[in-house]
């Protein structure tokens, strides 16, 4: 079989699993306490393991929604390899009705809905993937993408990644000619709402390593990530009828904008790139009796990480000593750590993944998380998890699109890193 021939059939089942999977509406619910965070994410977990079912290979659901799986060995191996992908979407934009259509990229802007009848009457305004907003699709110029109408995200984080294992998993049962050791697969629930390692079994799972498929651009390797923490403030006001109020209102609203004014102006997610750290208000809501505020704190490196959430602490300190004691309340939660360290003492899980991009002419490239995944967590759990690149680009909106030829390499690439194990 050629090169050209399996690099074929790796991605035409690639892509059907892919626009199979992304007509499940899997968006993850913040506000829910179930676990999965929602059933919609079952009814994915129980197609996929069908599919994996048809393939001859095991797979079990578990009352949580993780979904686990292996591929039998065909030699001995040093180490059994895990892979990792979430089928949950980011609540951040609809999942629903997922309209996806696969297009030659020629240059230029991108009407998504142009095919909607309400812009074809002039009800719609047009919704514009563009190549000044969104350089990236330079990258594929010449080359087919798979974007949606504008209504809908499209779901290739992480759909994409979950394709690509299950283009990996058919591929290898249908060629058992190719040596490789054991390969443990899981797809996990509610990676978007940062619960998606809560009830990861790692010895269920019984990988030595593993890396999570849920990465971008072409040649993405991850093994830095953000330290993460969630912050939320609680501001308490006095509320006095405003005819009344002098010297007696205290407005929860202006001292929200009080407090949220003493923020460095530049140290926002707009503001930052790269290593760059950063605070962001998530959400606000209240009257002048009460407000609350949701921050996100990010950071590369751990001390600069716990300056902030001290920063944030002293904050409100000071509007206390300014407004009286137990005006303002803050709980700071530790969500994620950078993987670095867990990651670092086995260079050759990079090592092996970089070659093995180069083996499918693809130029590896280290790029920092600036936000987290599965394998953040699952790395301080016992099982170290750099992060491999799928082909999406622009997550979590209606701008998101798919680099088939992207796509393509991705799955070379999972297949070229299996025997790197044996």
């Amino acid at each position: 079989m050629s090169d050209h021939t399996h690099d074929s059939e790796l991605l035409s089942n690639a892509l059907r699993y892919f626009l199979d999977y992304i007509r499940f509406d899997t968006a993850a619910d913040p506000k829910s306490d179930s676990n999965p965070s929602t059933p919609k994410i079952l009814v994915l977990a129980a197609k996929i393991a069908e599919d994996l079912r048809e393939l001859g290979l095991e797979a079990d659901v578990d009352e949580f929604g993780y979904l686990y799986s292996s591929i039998p060995a065909t030699a001995e191996a040093r180490y059994t390899l895990g892979l990792i992908a979430h089928m949950d979407t980011s609540p951040d934009f609809s999942g629903a009705d997922v309209r996806a259509r696969r297009i030659r990229y020629d240059g230029g802007d991108i009407i998504l809905n142009e095919e909607r009848a309400g812009f074809l009457s002039g009800s719609e305004e047009p919704i514009v993937l563009s190549p000044e907003v969104f350089p990236q699709l330079a990258e594929d110029l010449g080359r087919d993408i798979i974007v949606t109408d504008g209504h809908s995200l499209l779901g290739a984080d992480n759909k994409a990644g979950v394709a690509e294992i299950m283009s990996l998993a058919r591929y290898l049962t249908t060629h058992p000619e190719l040596a490789h050791g054991e390969i443990k697969i899981a797809f996990t629930p509610d990676e978007e709402i940062g619960r998606g390692a809560d009830h990861f079994d790692v010895a269920r799972f019984g990988a030595d390593f593993a890396y999570t498929v849920d990465g971008g651009s072409r040649g993405e390797i991850e093994w830095e990530n953000f330290n993460a923490a969630g912050a939320k403030v609680t501001i308490k006001g006095r509320n006095v009828h405003p005819g009344a109020a002098k010297n007696k209102m205290i407005n929860a609203c202006l001292l929200a904008a009080e407090f949220i004014a003493r923020f460095p102006e530049h140290e926002t997610p707009q503001h930052t790139e790269n290593r760059e750290g950063f605070y962001h208000l998530n959400e606000l809501s209240g009257d002048v009796e009460l407000c609350e505020l949701e921050y996100i704190i990010r950071d590369f490196e751990l001390e600069s990480f716990e300056q902030r959430k001290a920063f944030m602490e002293s904050e409100v300190s000071r509007l206390n000593d300014k407004y009286g004691k137990g005006r303002c309340q803050v709980e700071i939660k530790d969500q994620y750590f950078n993987m670095k360290e867990k990651v670092r003492p086995y260079p050759f899980l990079i090592e092996y993944a970089k070659e093995a991009m180069l083996s499918v002419d693809v130029e590896p490239q280290d790029v920092p998380i600036r936000g987290g995944t599965d394998g953040a967590r699952l790395s301080y759990m016992g099982l170290p998890c750099p992060n491999l690149f799928t082909g999406g680009e622009n997550f979590h909106g209606r701008f998101e699109y798919l680099s088939v030829s992207t796509m393509e390499k991705a799955c070379e690439t999972l297949l070229a890193l299996v025997p790197k194990f044996i």
